[in-house]
């Protein structure tokens, strides 16, 4: 029995497209790489557009900034490379520095115009104060410019003119799905796929090394999606808000 406020996401058809557009390497694997997995699995392309370089991450000091900006770029492409991700995009920016900008907007446009994508995945612009990680200052300001991006630019031929000229036409993005909301509208049954999702976990190896008790605290976070789902015990669970763009 599904619950009466969380209904199961549906997938798009095989052949479609998916844009997964997030502030720093390892964020899609937090909060979607399960969902990732079945995309991929059902006939769905996957593509990964990560804004920041992720060089404020890690633990370690004796590691150079230059040097994190290269480990965590790597990390992330094993793990696409695991979920069956073929292209990742970098945006390069630097990792702390993001704010919701008319820039930042046409890059993204730039991105969804290339990928003409069915749906987009992206973080929460809104706090979920339950969650403060999943809240982080990138995080927000990446939603936020990607459903700008959506809605109104990436579908209007007078926003960006100039991008016209890079043959780079208006496209409609129909769905957007964004992770870790703090009122979630969507579930997507993971159990089948939860050894995919910490595969692609252990890749970021500069991020989740020094978490002993990670398998656990992400299993804790699903196992609460799949009680709102009304999952039976044992299931695991992502969520989504969705939104009809």
């Amino acid at each position: 029995m599904t619950s009466p406020v969380l209904t199961p996401l549906e997938f798009p058809k095989p052949g479609s497209k998916v844009l997964v557009i997030t502030a720093h390497p390892d964020d899609v694997d937090f909060g979607a790489a399960g969902t990732v997995a079945l995309l991929v699995e059902s006939g769905v392309e996957v593509t990964y557009c990560i804004t920041t370089d992720g060089h404020q991450g890690g633990e370690d000091a004796s590691i150079s900034r230059d040097e994190m900006r290269k480990i965590r770029r790597k990390e992330q492409n094993d793990a696409a490379r695991l979920l069956g991700v073929k292209e990742v995009i970098y945006l390069g920016k630097d990792d702390g520095s993001i704010m919701p900008s008319l820039s930042l907007r046409e890059d993204f446009v730039k991105v969804i115009r290339k990928v003409k994508p069915d749906v987009l995945i992206t973080q929460s612009p809104e706090r979920n104060w339950a969650r403060m990680p999943a809240s982080h200052p990138d995080h927000m300001a990446v939603g936020e410019t990607a459903i700008q991006a959506v809605y109104p630019d990436a579908r209007n031929q007078f926003a960006f003119p100039h991008l016209l000229n890079e043959s780079l036409e208006p496209w409609n993005v129909p769905l957007i799905w964004v992770m870790s909301h703090h009122s979630p509208s969507n579930f997507v049954e993971i159990t089948n796929v939860i050894e995919k999702k910490f595969e692609a976990l252990k890749q970021h190896v500069s991020q989740t090394a020094h978490v002993p008790d990670l398998r656990d605290r992400v299993t804790s976070w699903m196992t609460l999606a799949a009680k709102a789902a009304n999952l039976p015990e044992g299931k695991l669970a992502e969520m989504f808000f969705v939104v009809n763009a």
